[in-house]
């Protein structure tokens, strides 16, 4: 008997649990026969009733399913933030050219290569000369580098690396706010700041704005003028919408710039790094011209639509989808106002300019320039289908581009009231109003992926400027991953003369000249194999009535010059790197040979290299130690005539030329890149210093600092 009762307590204490348990269970459906149900937690009649668990939904009288309870819980979880790192991976990053025949998107750049080469005048395949090594000066490219402009051109081209402009602005897809503040920093004499924002607002609609700011009491003679200090600010804010169909695209920015730079006619220490006693503060050295300086102001705004028509296809390769559209049609808007200023507020006590026409010492020289473009264009493609890749796409773009300026030109003047008092104002010396209208097309063939032919035109049919023409032709002949692609390229270019040259009116220069186009024909050869990290480029340039600035010999009063006879240009360059294991060496090496070495003033030879050792510490840096020399033989400088905006051949120095070498760190540490340099660690090695522009010494050697920070919320 006793057994048999510890049987029947057993089965009684088996079914009690049972009857607990089931109380808890979620799952059960409500029944509505049965309201207060203790198997069900969710009873709408009792709203304090919960079963310890809080429902909302069933105290509003809304049963969900379980389907909804599954939504619900997602969502839940999809809104805890914490538990998601954001990270480069959620930014896309495009531009306008990128979009221009298919909408590509590609992983923002968090890589350290090239971060220590933060200035513009400093980039290893395009070197440029400066008034110093301070950026935000005027500055000229080292090397040959054509323009490849057509139409109406001021000619003023001394501070564009420093100006923002509507092709420079990147345009972003950011599944998270994204942020990116960036500081490079030589102390006083360098400093540059930069600060991006954007965030879409939209799956398909992204905003965004970027601040540049860029100061500097230069190497030499600051002596705390604020003259003598650069001070630029670039400032834009820009939208990309994109519709849901992906057929529709707005590209638009707003665009501001201010830059102000020096013009001291440089130190009047000529022998700085000469003489014996050398300098023993350069900053105090004194000037020609103390508080002179430039000042360009920019601003406009810019709106470019494009439209798909028809089908349109997606490729896939690389995890990266490409849209392209058969049938495109686009219309861009562009407003741009644009003022440079030359401000003279010191006598010119050591002649630094050639004369004066209206004031020895105070100029007050303004250029305002106002221009409107409209373009039209259509686009129509015929492709093969492919998932991979394109093939045998032809395609032709047809165009039409309507530009309309405006310019007035201003001097300080002395006038008489109709009081008969003199008075010093701004004088308007000429202004004029043009058009032109430019038709262009292009024609390309791709047979596959790596056969791609095209043709460009570019021609002004009507207007100013008519007779102006740009004919481009290029081929590219790929192999497979190791043979390597060949780019074949020629172009023929004429060019009107620019304003500068042809009708000018200032202080210290007056012109009024005419002038044929200058006219250029061009081949190119280029290999690039990236398995071997070879890259191989031979151009060859014949120049027609070349036109450039220059002085009567020794002198300084710079006038345009056009030359009669052709000339002839080589340029080869060689980019190779070598590795081995964690050691890397990149080496870039350029030879250019000119039949009119004295008038076109370049190196005939320039290199680069980079000594660099890679590793990842402690499992959280990523980090890069090296050295960069670059170095150019002995040339011819020219000069820079102040108040002209120009550099132009004047007296004939050649500088002796020695390696300049930067010795750095850089790494990363998540989303931190950081560099610190030691820029011109060879002063003193082979020389005190060195010019790259009569008269104008270059820095001295210089710590300098840069981290870039990026934010993603």
């Amino acid at each position: 008997m006793p057994d048999k009762l510890k049987y029947i307590l057993l089965l009684l204490i088996c079914f009690a649990a049972n009857l607990a348990v089931a109380q808890i269970n979620p799952t059960r459906p409500y029944n509505p026969a049965n309201p207060y149900n203790p198997n069900n937690p969710y009873n709408p009649n009792d709203p304090n009733q919960r079963n310890g668990l809080r429902n909302d939904t069933a105290r509003q009288g809304k049963q969900m399913s379980g389907d909804e309870m599954i939504d619900t819980l997602r969502k839940r979880e999809q809104q805890a933030r914490d538990t998601v790192i954001f990270t480069a991976k959620f930014i896309k990053v495009t531009n306008e050219a990128l979009l221009k025949d298919s909408t590509q998107l590609f992983p923002i750049d968090t890589t350290l290569a090239n971060f220590e080469n933060y200035s513009p005048l400093f980039q290893p395949r395009s070197p440029k000369i400066s008034l110093g090594s301070t950026i935000g000066l005027a500055a000229r490219p080292l090397l040959f580098e054509p323009s490849k402009i057509i139409g109406f051109d001021v000619g003023l081209h001394a501070l564009d690396l420093f100006l923002l402009t509507p092709q420079d602005i990147q345009y972003y897809n950011a599944r998270v706010p994204f942020s990116l503040l960036s500081l490079y920093t030589a102390g006083a004499a360098e400093q540059y700041f930069k600060v991006l924002h954007t965030q879409n607002i939209k799956p398909n609609w992204n905003i965004g704005f970027n601040l540049n700011f860029v100061g500097s009491r230069n190497f030499y003679s600051n002596n705390h003028v604020l003259g003598q200090n650069v001070s630029d600010l670039n400032a834009a804010v820009f939208t990309w919408y994109e519709s849901k169909s992906k057929r529709y695209n707005l590209l638009a920015n707003l665009i501001f710039n201010n830059l102000k730079s020096p013009e001291t006619g440089s130190i009047l220490n000529d022998s700085v790094f000469t003489s014996a006693s050398g300098s023993f503060d350069k900053s105090t050295e004194p000037v020609r011209l103390p508080n002179n300086f430039e000042n360009w102001k920019t601003g406009g705004i810019y709106i470019k639509q494009f439209y798909y028509i028809g089908r349109i296809d997606t490729t896939i390769r690389k995890n990266t989808a490409n849209i392209l559209p058969t049938q495109r049609v686009s219309y861009t808007f562009n407003y741009n106002v644009t003022k440079y200023e030359f401000l003279q507020n010191d006598p010119d006590t050591y002649h630094v300019f050639p004369d004066y026409y209206f004031s020895s010492n105070r100029s007050r020289d303004s250029l305002t320039l106002t221009h409107l473009q409209n373009d039209f264009g259509y686009s129509f493609y015929l492709r093969g289908k492919s998932k991979q890749f394109v093939k045998n796409e032809l395609k032709l773009d047809l165009g039409l581009t309507h530009d309309l300026y405006s310019y007035t030109q201003f001097v300080s003047d002395t006038t008489i009231d109709q009081y008969g008092s003199k008075q010093r104002l701004p004088d308007k010396k000429q202004d004029a109003s043009f058009q032109n209208i430019t038709i262009h097309g292009k024609l390309s063939y791709r047979f596959s992926d790596r056969v791609n032919l095209e043709t460009t035109v570019n021609q002004i049919a009507v207007g100013h400027n008519f007779g102006d023409f740009l004919y481009d032709a290029k081929a590219v002949l790929a192999g497979n991953n190791k043979a390597g692609k060949i780019i074949l390229n020629g172009y023929v270019q004429s060019s009107s003369p620019s304003l500068v040259t042809t009708n000018w009116i200032s202080n210290h220069y007056i012109f009024h000249n005419s002038f044929k186009n200058q006219k250029t024909t061009s081949v190119s050869f280029n290999y690039i194999n990236n398995p071997l990290q070879i890259d191989f480029k031979a151009e060859y340039f014949l120049i027609t009535d070349y036109l450039y600035f220059a002085a009567q010999p020794g002198g300084i009063d710079a006038h345009p010059v056009q030359v009669a006879s052709n000339i002839n240009l080589l340029k080869v360059s060689l980019g190779k790197n070598l590795s081995w294991h964690d050691l890397h060496f990149d080496n870039y090496i350029v030879y250019e040979k000119t039949d009119y070495q004295s008038t076109l003033r370049v190196p005939e030879v320039y290199t680069y290299s980079s000594l660099y050792y890679n590793a990842y510490l402690f499992d959280a840096l990523k980090m890069s130690t090296g050295m960069n020399v670059r170095f150019n033989t002995s040339y011819v400088a020219p000069s820079y005539a102040v108040g002209l905006g120009q550099f132009y051949n004047g007296a004939n120095p050649t500088f002796s030329s020695y390696p300049v070498a930067t010795v750095f760190f850089k790494g990363t540490i998540k989303q931190t890149n950081i560099f610190v340099a030691y820029d011109y660690a060879n002063q003193g090695l082979f020389s005190k210093g060195y010019y790259t522009v009569n008269r104008y010494p270059q820095q001295d050697a210089a710590l300098k600092f840069g981290v870039s920070w990026m934010f993603f919320q």
